[in-house]
């Protein structure tokens, strides 16, 4: 006869809770000792009934021991990586308060106007002999075109003067930039004002002034 781990850690039994202790722990720990309190009493009992005349084999009881203890083993380990997940994502957010107040570039080519003015920037591949940002209404017209000239790789600001625009909606940029007759790639990087960081299913988030809560690592540089 074989104790069968799984059917152990499958049925449950309720336990007390410990003072001192969140109820995340409380559960991992009930879980934890219960499984092991129902082995021994399955092994007791397997002890009991076995056949004299052919009695359990050392190698094979040792064998199952060590299984539960695997399982336990794994138990807590997986109790102990939540617990530091989520410790390293409130150190996170409390670290991330200080981009509070402060404007960032973030993956998006989405612009911000504030009075008046809309900033973003481009991240150049290469040198270019010419490079042009588009300025696009949310409906796709072109309101204005900013022809920056020759630029080298890296990364350049630019800004947009939106003191005339009376469209609905924030308008988009689309980004040229060539050496010659070859295309040189650009990516495009808005300019926001951080307003608030917090956590979203374990992720630390960034609330901007100009647009929904994005995830951390769209955060390209705070300035």
């Amino acid at each position: 006869m074989t104790i069968n781990i799984s059917s152990i850690n499958n049925s449950h039994t309720s336990a007390a809770a410990i003072p001192g202790l969140n109820a995340a722990e409380n559960t991992a720990l009930s879980d934890s000792n219960s499984s092991q309190d129902r082995f021994l009493k399955l092994l007791v009992a397997q002890l009991n009934n076995q056949d004299p005349m052919n009695p359990m084999d050392n190698a094979q009881m040792t064998s199952q021991m060590a299984q539960i203890n695997t399982v336990s083993g794994i138990q807590q380990v997986n109790e102990t990586l939540k617990s530091m997940a989520t410790q390293f994502t409130s150190m996170q957010v409390l670290q991330g308060s200080s981009m509070v107040g402060h404007d960032v570039l973030l993956n998006s080519n989405s612009l911000t106007r504030n009075e008046g003015i809309a900033r973003g920037a481009i991240d150049l591949a290469g040198n270019t002999d010419a490079v042009n940002v588009e300025i696009l209404s949310p409906g796709g017209q072109v309101l204005d075109t900013l022809k920056l000239g020759a630029l080298t790789a890296g990364r350049h600001p630019f800004e947009w003067n939106s003191a005339s625009y009376k469209g609905v909606g924030e308008p988009n940029f689309r980004i040229t930039a060539t050496l010659g007759d070859k295309a040189i790639e650009a990516t495009p990087l808005a300019l926001d004002k951080v307003v608030s960081v917090g956590s979203d299913n374990g992720n630390m988030s960034v609330q901007l002034k100009g647009r929904s809560a994005v995830a951390y690592d769209t955060i390209k540089a705070i300035l």
